[in-house]
């Protein structure tokens, strides 16, 4: 009776290592290491989207050398911020081989229904692929794999956090810029009046129809200054003013007088998914949000948070 425990204890090891050997997922190193794309260069890259889990994507094109959000009505991109993950794909090989069969591919997160990233690019010659960007089984590595292939393999020149959806990621996130210095005059109209603010000499501001009594606050006058002397996007919206945006009868709008010319800046209504404003601003072509702070900075701007806060009367002895 113990030799027959004994054998059959040896027979579930070797199952239970037959297992472990089939099932758990591993990179091999091949003999041969590839290119995974051929002879694909950075350069030849002319189109990228990325779509993540969720399935939020980003849609970038390179049209007469410049890149741009294709989505946004050509949005400007920075080359720069781009290049990096075009090269990251052009490098990656096939030397780190985990499963040659689908049977892995939700597991491991490499599936039409079931990854981290597809990335899709279009090359100049009019070549298109796909790949799916999976799971991390360590530190700078992730599982992918080519769409139209059943190999899977692990690579340490790509990751997800690289290849993000969010379109600030491959812009530059400053929509309106005016020189703090050079702006004289600063015209807030929003649902509580409209308030105009004049700069004096030494950098300090006066108020139209200031209430007889007050005294205006000039380092709130600065904060609202640099405020809307620079403005950042969080998202493109493109140059079609939509009626959903508000800007026929916008919320607030904000006029700085800066070396002879105006620059007006309008906000609309909220994204009721996360509370974003849609703006536009007389210096750009393009319409786009910002945060739900700012906005509120803007639109909810009363007298009070202008004036000089009366000090609190000393205690009765």
């Amino acid at each position: 009776m113990k030799r027959q425990h004994q054998i059959l204890l040896a027979i579930l090891a070797v199952q239970l290592i037959l297992s472990i050997v089939v099932f758990w997922p591993r990179s091999t190193v091949t003999a041969q290491s590839e290119p995974v794309f051929g002879d694909l260069e950075a350069s030849d890259i002319v189109a990228l989207t990325i779509t993540d889990a969720e399935g939020e994507s980003i849609a970038l094109s390179k049209a007469s050398g410049s890149w741009a959000l294709t989505e946004a009505d050509d949005y400007p991109a920075q080359a720069e911020k781009i290049a990096p993950v075009l090269d990251d794909i052009a490098s990656l090989v096939t030397g780190r081989l985990v499963t040659r069969t689908d049977a892995s591919h939700r597991q491991l997160q490499v599936a039409p229904d079931s990854y981290q990233r597809r990335i899709e690019f279009e090359t100049s010659g009019g070549r298109e692929h796909v790949f799916y960007l999976g799971s991390s089984p360590s530190y700078g590595a992730t599982h992918f794999r080519r769409a139209d292939q059943n190999e899977t393999y692990l690579t340490d020149a790509i990751t997800v956090w690289e290849a993000s959806t969010a379109a600030t990621t491959w812009i530059d996130t400053v929509y309106q810029s005016v020189e703090r210095d050079t702006i004289t005059r600063i015209e807030l109209m929003n649902g509580n009046g409209t308030f105009i603010f004049d700069r004096g000499d030494e950098d300090t501001w006066t108020m139209e129809n200031l209430p007889e009594g007050e005294t205006l606050d000039n380092l709130k006058v600065s904060s609202l200054l640099g405020q809307v002397a620079s403005v950042s996007v969080t998202k493109p919206l493109g140059k079609e003013q939509k009626p959903a945006y508000g800007l026929d009868q916008p919320s607030a709008v904000v006029t700085l007088e800066s070396l002879g010319r105006n620059i007006t800046l309008r906000v609309g209504t909220q994204d009721p998914s996360d509370g974003a404003y849609a703006v536009s601003s007389s210096d750009s072509p393009y319409l786009v949000r910002i945060t739900e702070y700012m906005g509120n900075q803007l639109v909810e701007k009363t007298l009070s948070d202008f004036l000089q806060v009366p000090p609190t009367p000393a205690p009765a002895p």
